[in-house]
């Protein structure tokens, strides 16, 4: 008769399978982004990278603009043309890509450090809202890898898990058991995060409701309307999110602290 212990770690056994799965799809976002940067957009990057090294702005950016045209992204291409922009004067468009290459690359310390050079120069000088510690620290620690990443972890994770199991089940030892057991325990925590943080970042990337504004000010309103009451004004390179989509030609837009507006669609561009 199949013990409880047992009973418990064949339930964990078919309860995981369904976050390795999601660990095999999701490692294939990224894929094509390094094969497109190594095999394909050498010469592109080449060459944009030599017209911003010789101060030519504008080719770079038209350069880096092509490559992204075709549909293929990289976090270094995205922070490359940030930094034309950024040097071409374009503040908005700058923080526009390097927060397009940090959704990419979360981890990068350049990218993170000029996304926050560039907010210093808009207008809008926005402070962060209060968030429980805990809670930065969570959101910290999956920034600390890409979603790629966390994605092998939680894959090896999850065969260590097995081979616990296994461990565990068909050794009659009792050390062996008692670390069969241990081991379980830790990697199927592990895996479970792992594929927890995986699935944050990609969400973050399938589901962009983050936008930055682009015109120099806007006003928004209380109706899909310039005949609307006038709520508030905000300025150049600010981070709104998208709260109605529906519509075409304006955009529902929520700030930090929970004010609500509508804005012309032409005035901003989602991240």
């Amino acid at each position: 008769m199949v013990s409880t212990m047992k009973r418990i770690l064949i339930y964990i056994f078919f309860a995981i399978l369904p976050l390795a799965a999601f660990s095999q799809d999701s490692t294939a976002v990224g894929q094509p982004v390094e094969a497109f940067a190594v095999e394909n957009a050498l010469q592109g990057i080449q060459q944009g990278d030599s017209a911003y090294a010789k101060g030519d702005y504008p080719t770079a950016i038209a350069v880096y603009e092509g490559i992204l045209a075709n549909g293929d992204e990289a976090a270094a291409l995205y922070y490359n043309l940030g930094n034309a922009y950024f040097k071409n004067d374009e503040i908005a468009k700058a923080i526009i890509n390097y927060e397009r290459a940090l959704l990419l690359n979360p981890s990068d310390k350049d990218i993170r450090f000029n996304l926050e050079f560039a907010r210093s120069k808009t207008v809008d000088k926005v402070t962060e809202g209060y968030t429980i510690f805990f809670v930065r620290w969570i959101e910290a620690l999956i920034d600390t890898m890409t979603m790629d990443a966390w994605c092998i972890l939680g894959i090896a994770s999850f065969v260590l898990l097995l081979v616990s199991i296994l461990v565990l089940l068909l050794n009659r030892n009792v050390t062996a058991r008692k670390a069969g057991f241990t081991f379980s325990i830790v990697f199927l925590i592990v895996a479970v995060f792992a594929n927890a943080a995986s699935y944050s970042h990609y969400s973050k990337l399938t589901d962009r409701t983050d936008a930055i504004i682009t015109a120099p000010a806007v006003t928004a309103k209380s109706t899909p309307d310039e005949s609307g009451t006038s709520l508030f004004v905000i300025h150049e390179g600010r981070k709104v999110k998208i709260t109605d989509d529906t519509m075409s030609n304006w955009k529902e837009v929520e700030l930090e602290d929970g004010t609500i507006g509508w804005l012309p669609a032409a005035s901003l561009e989602r991240i």
